[in-house]
Protein backbone atom coordinates (compact mmCIF):
# COMPACT_ATOMS: atom_id res chain seq x y z
CA UNK A 1 0.00 0.00 0.00
CA UNK A 2 2.66 2.76 -1.55
CA UNK A 3 1.34 6.12 -1.24
CA UNK A 4 4.37 7.75 -2.69
CA UNK A 5 3.64 10.90 -4.56
CA UNK A 6 0.25 11.20 -3.27
CA UNK A 7 -0.74 14.47 -1.29
CA UNK A 8 -3.67 13.80 1.71
CA UNK A 9 -5.53 15.90 4.08
CA UNK A 10 -6.24 14.41 7.47
CA UNK A 11 -8.52 16.96 9.31
CA UNK A 12 -8.80 16.90 13.30
CA UNK A 13 -5.26 15.46 13.07
CA UNK A 14 -3.38 17.39 16.15
CA UNK A 15 -4.64 14.50 18.16
CA UNK A 16 -6.28 10.93 18.12
CA UNK A 17 -7.54 9.41 15.48
CA UNK A 18 -6.26 12.09 13.38
CA UNK A 19 -2.90 12.29 14.32
CA UNK A 20 -2.73 8.00 14.03
CA UNK A 21 -4.25 8.78 10.51
CA UNK A 22 -1.36 11.40 9.41
CA UNK A 23 1.44 9.79 10.74
CA UNK A 24 -0.02 6.22 8.73
CA UNK A 25 -0.30 7.85 5.33
CA UNK A 26 3.30 9.82 5.80
CA UNK A 27 4.86 6.33 6.62
CA UNK A 28 3.34 5.18 3.16
CA UNK A 29 4.81 7.79 1.74
CA UNK A 30 2.25 10.53 1.40
CA UNK A 31 2.67 13.78 1.70
CA UNK A 32 0.67 15.11 4.31
CA UNK A 33 -1.22 18.22 5.32
CA UNK A 34 -2.35 18.42 9.48
CA UNK A 35 -5.43 20.24 10.08
CA UNK A 36 -7.06 21.41 13.21
CA UNK A 37 -7.67 24.79 15.36
CA UNK A 38 -4.92 24.57 16.65
CA UNK A 39 -1.52 25.38 14.51
CA UNK A 40 1.24 24.74 17.56
CA UNK A 41 -0.45 21.29 17.73
CA UNK A 42 -0.97 20.79 14.29
CA UNK A 43 3.04 21.61 13.74
CA UNK A 44 4.21 19.22 16.21
CA UNK A 45 2.63 16.26 14.32
CA UNK A 46 4.26 17.82 11.09
CA UNK A 47 7.60 17.74 13.50
CA UNK A 48 6.98 13.85 14.00
CA UNK A 49 6.77 13.13 10.43
CA UNK A 50 9.61 15.09 9.48
CA UNK A 51 11.76 13.24 11.84
CA UNK A 52 10.87 10.05 10.15
CA UNK A 53 11.98 11.73 6.77
CA UNK A 54 8.42 12.81 5.87
CA UNK A 55 7.30 15.86 4.42
CA UNK A 56 4.21 17.67 5.55
CA UNK A 57 2.45 21.14 6.54
CA UNK A 58 0.47 22.42 9.59
CA UNK A 59 -2.33 24.63 8.31
CA UNK A 60 -4.90 26.13 11.03
CA UNK A 61 -8.38 25.85 9.89
CA UNK A 62 -12.02 25.87 11.52
CA UNK A 63 -13.76 23.08 8.85
CA UNK A 64 -17.03 24.52 10.02
CA UNK A 65 -16.26 27.98 8.29
CA UNK A 66 -16.40 28.11 4.20
CA UNK A 67 -13.62 30.56 4.05
CA UNK A 68 -11.02 28.80 6.42
CA UNK A 69 -11.90 25.47 4.47
CA UNK A 70 -11.10 27.19 0.84
CA UNK A 71 -7.67 28.52 2.45
CA UNK A 72 -6.61 25.28 3.29
CA UNK A 73 -7.15 24.09 0.02
CA UNK A 74 -5.17 26.67 -1.80
CA UNK A 75 -2.44 26.81 0.67
CA UNK A 76 -2.69 22.47 -0.04
CA UNK A 77 -2.06 23.32 -3.75
CA UNK A 78 0.19 25.87 -3.52
CA UNK A 79 2.70 23.74 -1.52
CA UNK A 80 2.13 20.19 -3.27
CA UNK A 81 0.51 21.01 -6.39
CA UNK A 82 -2.60 18.42 -6.05
CA UNK A 83 -4.78 16.64 -3.65
CA UNK A 84 -5.16 12.64 -3.76
CA UNK A 85 -6.74 12.13 -0.85
CA UNK A 86 -9.06 13.74 2.18
CA UNK A 87 -9.66 12.30 5.23
CA UNK A 88 -12.44 13.98 6.82
CA UNK A 89 -12.18 13.25 10.63
CA UNK A 90 -12.49 16.39 12.77
CA UNK A 91 -15.23 16.18 15.08
CA UNK A 92 -16.48 17.13 18.66
CA UNK A 93 -18.53 14.94 20.38
CA UNK A 94 -20.01 16.44 24.11
CA UNK A 95 -22.30 14.49 25.98
CA UNK A 96 -25.56 16.63 26.97
CA UNK A 97 -28.85 14.61 28.10
CA UNK A 98 -31.64 15.16 25.22
CA UNK A 99 -34.32 17.25 26.80
CA UNK A 100 -31.25 19.58 28.44
CA UNK A 101 -29.55 19.66 25.31
CA UNK A 102 -30.00 23.54 23.79
CA UNK A 103 -30.07 24.67 19.87
CA UNK A 104 -26.51 26.35 20.17
CA UNK A 105 -25.49 22.28 21.06
CA UNK A 106 -27.19 21.06 18.26
CA UNK A 107 -25.66 24.02 15.61
CA UNK A 108 -22.09 23.38 16.93
CA UNK A 109 -21.73 19.84 16.69
CA UNK A 110 -23.59 19.58 13.13
CA UNK A 111 -22.02 22.41 11.91
CA UNK A 112 -18.52 20.91 12.90
CA UNK A 113 -19.32 16.99 12.53
CA UNK A 114 -22.01 17.42 9.36
CA UNK A 115 -21.16 20.70 7.90
CA UNK A 116 -17.60 20.29 8.08
CA UNK A 117 -17.22 17.15 5.93
CA UNK A 118 -19.57 19.10 3.36
CA UNK A 119 -17.57 21.65 2.95
CA UNK A 120 -14.19 19.75 2.87
CA UNK A 121 -15.50 17.48 0.47
CA UNK A 122 -16.34 19.91 -1.75
CA UNK A 123 -13.77 22.54 -1.64
CA UNK A 124 -11.32 19.14 -2.26
CA UNK A 125 -13.42 17.54 -4.80
CA UNK A 126 -13.34 20.49 -7.22
CA UNK A 127 -9.46 20.00 -7.48
CA UNK A 128 -9.91 15.64 -7.85
CA UNK A 129 -12.48 16.53 -10.44
CA UNK A 130 -9.15 18.22 -12.28
CA UNK A 131 -7.11 15.56 -12.47
CA UNK A 132 -9.87 12.82 -12.69
CA UNK A 133 -8.97 10.60 -9.36
CA UNK A 134 -9.04 11.04 -5.92
CA UNK A 135 -10.33 9.47 -2.86
CA UNK A 136 -12.57 10.87 0.16
CA UNK A 137 -12.64 8.96 3.48
CA UNK A 138 -15.23 9.96 6.40
CA UNK A 139 -15.09 9.08 9.40
CA UNK A 140 -18.68 8.03 10.87
CA UNK A 141 -19.17 5.99 13.84
CA UNK A 142 -21.30 2.99 14.90
CA UNK A 143 -23.39 5.57 16.67
CA UNK A 144 -25.20 6.25 13.33
CA UNK A 145 -28.22 4.87 13.27
CA UNK A 146 -30.11 1.79 10.87
CA UNK A 147 -28.09 -1.38 11.26
CA UNK A 148 -25.54 0.94 13.68
CA UNK A 149 -26.34 1.80 17.54
CA UNK A 150 -28.73 4.24 19.26
CA UNK A 151 -26.36 6.49 21.74
CA UNK A 152 -27.75 8.39 25.00
CA UNK A 153 -26.70 11.92 25.51
CA UNK A 154 -25.45 12.22 22.42
CA UNK A 155 -28.39 12.80 19.82
CA UNK A 156 -26.24 15.39 18.09
CA UNK A 157 -23.82 13.20 17.67
CA UNK A 158 -25.64 10.28 16.38
CA UNK A 159 -27.75 12.42 14.01
CA UNK A 160 -24.35 13.78 12.43
CA UNK A 161 -22.58 10.45 12.13
CA UNK A 162 -26.05 9.25 10.51
CA UNK A 163 -25.93 11.92 7.84
CA UNK A 164 -22.27 11.30 7.01
CA UNK A 165 -22.68 7.51 6.11
CA UNK A 166 -25.77 9.04 3.97
CA UNK A 167 -23.78 11.33 2.27
CA UNK A 168 -20.77 9.46 1.59
CA UNK A 169 -23.25 6.76 -0.14
CA UNK A 170 -24.93 10.28 -2.17
CA UNK A 171 -21.02 11.54 -3.26
CA UNK A 172 -20.17 7.91 -4.17
CA UNK A 173 -22.81 8.24 -7.04
CA UNK A 174 -22.21 11.73 -8.25
CA UNK A 175 -17.82 11.19 -8.19
CA UNK A 176 -17.75 8.11 -9.48
CA UNK A 177 -17.98 9.74 -13.00
CA UNK A 178 -14.70 11.67 -12.26
CA UNK A 179 -12.91 8.73 -11.04
CA UNK A 180 -12.89 9.71 -7.14
CA UNK A 181 -13.64 7.37 -4.74
CA UNK A 182 -15.63 8.29 -1.45
CA UNK A 183 -16.29 5.61 1.45
CA UNK A 184 -16.77 5.83 5.39
CA UNK A 185 -15.34 4.03 8.23
CA UNK A 186 -17.63 3.55 11.51
CA UNK A 187 -15.50 3.01 14.57
CA UNK A 188 -16.61 1.83 17.72
CA UNK A 189 -14.84 2.70 21.23
CA UNK A 190 -11.58 3.81 20.27
CA UNK A 191 -8.88 5.21 23.03
CA UNK A 192 -9.18 8.72 22.01
CA UNK A 193 -9.09 11.62 24.59
CA UNK A 194 -13.21 12.03 22.84
CA UNK A 195 -14.20 8.82 25.08
CA UNK A 196 -12.89 10.21 28.32
CA UNK A 197 -16.42 10.81 29.96
CA UNK A 198 -16.96 7.37 29.36
CA UNK A 199 -13.88 6.05 31.05
CA UNK A 200 -14.60 8.37 34.28
CA UNK A 201 -17.57 6.77 34.61
CA UNK A 202 -16.47 2.85 35.55
CA UNK A 203 -20.15 1.81 35.29
CA UNK A 204 -20.50 3.13 31.94
CA UNK A 205 -17.34 1.40 30.35
CA UNK A 206 -17.67 -1.69 32.14
CA UNK A 207 -20.95 -1.93 30.54
CA UNK A 208 -20.10 -1.00 27.36
CA UNK A 209 -16.65 -3.03 27.57
CA UNK A 210 -19.54 -6.03 28.20
CA UNK A 211 -21.30 -5.46 24.59
CA UNK A 212 -17.89 -6.03 22.96
CA UNK A 213 -16.59 -9.63 21.90
CA UNK A 214 -13.38 -8.17 21.90
CA UNK A 215 -13.75 -7.15 25.21
CA UNK A 216 -11.67 -3.88 24.87
CA UNK A 217 -10.96 -0.31 23.23
CA UNK A 218 -9.80 -0.34 19.94
CA UNK A 219 -6.25 1.53 19.13
CA UNK A 220 -6.37 4.53 16.57
CA UNK A 221 -3.55 2.69 14.50
CA UNK A 222 -6.23 0.01 14.41
CA UNK A 223 -8.37 2.34 12.46
CA UNK A 224 -5.36 4.33 10.57
CA UNK A 225 -4.91 0.92 8.77
CA UNK A 226 -8.30 0.42 7.55
CA UNK A 227 -7.90 4.61 6.27
CA UNK A 228 -4.76 3.36 4.52
CA UNK A 229 -6.60 0.51 2.62
CA UNK A 230 -9.49 2.91 1.76
CA UNK A 231 -6.79 5.37 0.70
CA UNK A 232 -4.86 2.92 -1.55
CA UNK A 233 -4.79 1.59 -4.47
CA UNK A 234 -5.70 -2.11 -2.89
CA UNK A 235 -9.28 -0.64 -2.51
CA UNK A 236 -9.72 0.34 -6.09
CA UNK A 237 -13.10 -1.17 -6.74
CA UNK A 238 -14.68 0.46 -3.46
CA UNK A 239 -16.81 3.28 -3.17
CA UNK A 240 -20.31 4.16 -1.84
CA UNK A 241 -19.20 1.84 1.33
CA UNK A 242 -19.15 1.83 5.21
CA UNK A 243 -17.08 0.11 6.71
CA UNK A 244 -17.11 -0.38 10.46
CA UNK A 245 -14.29 -1.66 13.11
CA UNK A 246 -15.57 -2.28 16.22
CA UNK A 247 -14.26 -5.15 18.08
CA UNK A 248 -17.49 -7.54 17.35
CA UNK A 249 -19.48 -4.84 18.90
CA UNK A 250 -22.35 -4.70 16.37
CA UNK A 251 -22.35 -8.32 16.07
CA UNK A 252 -24.08 -8.35 19.58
Amino acid sequence: MDLKGKVAIVTGARRGMGRAHALTLAKAGAKVVIVDISQEDCQKVVDEIEREGGEALAVKCDVSKKEEVEEMVRKTVERFGKIDILVNNAGICQFVPFLEMTEEDWDRTLDINLKGYFLCAQAVAKEMVKQKSGVIINIASIAMGQQGIGFPNIVHYCASKGGIVAMTEALAVELAPYNIRVNAISPGMIETPMIDPIKKDPKMEEAILARIPMRRAGRPEEVSNLVLFLASDESSYMTGSTVVIDGGWLTK
